[in-house]
């Protein structure tokens, strides 16, 4: 059984209202000094699957299909044993 990370972020460019709400709160919060604070996704998956390359070949497919909106987002998967 093999663990897949995926985390999912917005694509330079695009704005992200989140992301402002946070680092305002955080600025309101006595947090000086952050800027350009971004928000994503992180999701985990426990995957019956050995092959690493096999594993990783289908979570692709997952974001491609349904985690990550890909005209706007990026992601990246991390799979581990």
């Amino acid at each position: 059984m093999l663990k897949a990370k995926v985390h999912v972020t917005l694509k330079n460019g695009v704005l992200d209202p989140q992301g402002k709400a946070i680092g305002n709160a955080l600025s309101a919060l006595g947090f000086n000094g952050v800027d350009n604070v971004r928000q994503g996704k992180f999701i985990e998956l426990d995957l019956d699957e050995t092959d690493p390359a096999a594993a990783e070949a289908r979570v692709k497919d997952m974001c491609e299909k349904l985690l990550a909106n890909t005209v706007i987002e990026n992601y990246r998967i991390d799979i581990a044993g």
